[in-house]
């Protein structure tokens, strides 16, 4: 099996980390692997408790009594990368008593880099600094990231932490080889709060790709910068997570003088690989090289420039939409500690018996028209803590938006990068059109998806999907304007030239946006996809969000880039043979294969794809 499949494209969405583990699991067992650390020290700690005195939460007020505002949270949608960086800086810049961040995955690259000298910047000005990350990418170069630790006024923990050597992703694997149930279940929530007045949730974890700066290709993402109460129940969220048994301690795990070592042998591999490219004459020498950056994760100097040329947002003039809003959120508990057995599937939500379930309908219609049961004039109520705790087995973000499908009545555009549906999904969408509901779906085209194998799970429910009714839509892989349309005009970062995607990197583009917009009126947005494995494995966060400002701004210009830069599904007959239209006034041709990919690549998912059960994809 190719290696740049499996652990490369695979293994970086943990979509498929299940194939690389049946195929070392052999050498696991020789080897053995050794436990996580007993009776660890986790000293309880809270959001702040008063957000509206800081100068954060003073902005908002100002912000929403100056826009005539009768709910107290706002929101302002972050399409394109500049609008996604430019945030997060302006919140570090902001923040001035805590800063709370909650990641599946942050990379040592260029533009973590800069983020993370203005997180250490703020704890040396005496910003308390909790940083909550999955600890299934903190192997190779990205464990550097875990340096953060050892920063006095910041805490690290790592969520689920995995055994074994963090010097590679192969080793990590292998020690995760036993242990293979709960390796394969990882939290994939994403925040970054500020000051418990402002946050960032969505699909963007950090790294260049997420942030146009990639030079193999860069992410096509949507994230939400809210403000206002609905903030304290994204806290309310990160606390529970960080407070959790499943939380570790970095020094737990790793001690500094380990992250020097794997630090030193990647400064001379790659001091051996840049004199190997110069005695070849593919690189010419350098001219005043600067030192390693002995303090933060190595970047390179191209795409380092580049993500410095990004500005900070200005808060003060940020067009907020004041709506209300709910948090869905999975609980920790969805992910069993080690030595716990795997729970069973969770059971489908019903609306007396799940808190994600209620907390959709409490914001959403009721099915006859009329105001919501619990947000009618006002903001929904802060998430009780009760209802957290209440949200465990049966019960999950997606779990939640499915009883949310269950109340539409004209229309659901839905994007999810990973769309693998489940019993349950297909179950809701066949209801939905039996009501005359149409149901279109943006997804990554084979092309373009980062982990192909997952393609592999959509491909074979593709056709019952369309035989239902289901409007199936493929992103190109190329350089689209997809990007633009998800974000805002203009751009408050400024800096840099950008592409149609907003992009300054590569040429590639990678569906990862988590959207739904229902009946014109209610969106979703987080980080969660509609497939079985956000369903029954991970942990994911949401914020639903009542507002048909919101919802016209997506779909008004998400309709013509379905049309303009994605592939349209068609089932024929007779045969149930598929077509792929090709996007409108792009010169292709329509097409009888997934396009833009390569012959060896579809022979491979046909091969593997009736291997890979769609729980694990």
């Amino acid at each position: 099996m190719p290696t740049a499949l499996t652990l490369k494209s695979l293994a970086a969405t943990a979509r498929c980390g299940w194939m690389g583990l049946a195929a070392t699991l052999a050498v696991a067992v020789i080897t053995g692997c050794t436990s996580l650390p007993q009776d660890v020290a986790r000293p309880e700690s809270m959001a702040l408790s008063a957000p509206a005195s800081t100068p954060l939460g003073q902005l908002v007020e100002a912000n929403r009594k100056a826009a005539g505002a009768r709910h107290p949270s706002g929101f302002l949608l972050l399409g394109g990368p500049q609008e996604a960086y430019s945030s997060r800086l302006a919140l570090v810049e902001a923040a001035q008593k805590t800063l709370d961040l909650q990641y599946y995955a942050i990379h040592a690259d260029a533009s973590t880099e800069r983020l993370l000298r203005g997180v250490v910047d703020a704890a040396q000005r005496g910003v308390r600094v909790r940083v909550l990350l999955d600890d299934f990418h903190s192997a190779g170069r990205d464990a550097q990231v875990m340096r953060l630790a050892f920063v006095p006024n910041i805490e690290m923990r790592m969520f689920n932490p995995l055994t074994g050597a963090r010097s590679s992703t192969l080793g990590r694997m292998l020690g995760a080889a036993t242990d293979f149930s709960r390796a394969q279940q990882r939290m994939h929530n994403k925040l970054f709060i500020a000051d418990n007045a402002m946050g960032v949730t969505g699909g963007r974890n950090l790294g260049d790709a997420y942030f146009g700066t990639a030079d193999a290709g860069n992410f096509v993402d949507l994230d939400v910068l809210a403000a206002g109460p609905i903030v304290q129940d994204l806290s309310r969220s990160f606390d529970h997570y960080w407070n959790n048994q499943r939380a570790y301690p970095v020094q737990s795990l790793v001690t500094r003088e380990e992250l020097d070592t794997m630090r030193s042998q990647y400064e001379a591999a790659d001091a051996a690989e840049r004199e190997r490219q110069v005695a070849l004459g593919t690189l010419q020498p350098p001219v005043d090289e600067p030192a390693p950056n002995q303090d933060h994760p190595r970047a390179a100097q191209a795409g380092r420039s580049r993500i410095w040329d990004y500005q900070p947002m200005d808060l003060g003039s940020a067009a907020f939409v004041w709506a209300p809003a709910v948090v869905l959120v999975d609980q920790p508990a969805k992910i069993p500690a080690e030595g716990q057995a795997s729970a069973s599937s969770p059971a489908p939500a019903t609306a007396s018996a799940s808190s994600n379930a209620r907390q959709a309908a409490r914001i959403a219609p009721p099915a006859g028209g009329g105001a919501p049961a619990a947000a009618s004039g006002t903001a929904a109520a802060p998430l009780p803590s009760t209802d957290m705790a209440d949200a465990g087995e049966g019960d999950t973000v997606v779990d939640g938006l499915l009883h949310l499908m269950g109340q539409a009545r004209r229309e659901l555009l839905i994007i999810s990068p990973y769309f693998v549906p489940g019993p349950d999904m297909k179950r809701a969408f066949a209801q939905a059109r039996e009501r005359g509901v149409r149901v279109r779906v943006l997804t990554n085209s084979l092309a373009s998806n980062d982990a192909p194998i997952a393609h592999a799970g959509y491909a074979r429910h593709r056709p019952e999907l369309l035989a239902m009714g289901v409007e199936l839509y493929e992103m190109r892989s190329e350089l689209t304007g997809l990007g633009t349309a998800l974000g805002m005009p203009g751009g408050s970062s400024g800096g840099g030239n950008t592409s149609p995607t907003g992009s300054v990197g590569g040429s590639r583009a990678m569906l990862h946006s988590k959207v739904l917009v229902m009946d014109g009126r209610l969106v979703a947005i987080g980080s969660m996809n509609l497939d079985m494995r956000s369903q029954k494995q991970n942990t994911e966060i949401a914020l639903l969000i009542r507002s048909t400002e919101l919802a016209r701004r997506i779909t008004t210009r998400l309709e013509p880039a379905l049309g303009e830069l994605a592939w349209r599904v068609e089932l024929q007959q007779p045969g149930n043979r598929l077509l792929w239209h090709a996007p409108q006034g792009s010169g292709l041709q329509d097409s009888t294969t997934a396009p833009d990919a390569s012959a060896p690549l579809r022979l491979i998912l046909q091969l593997l794809g009736p291997l890979a059960p769609d729980h694990l994809l």
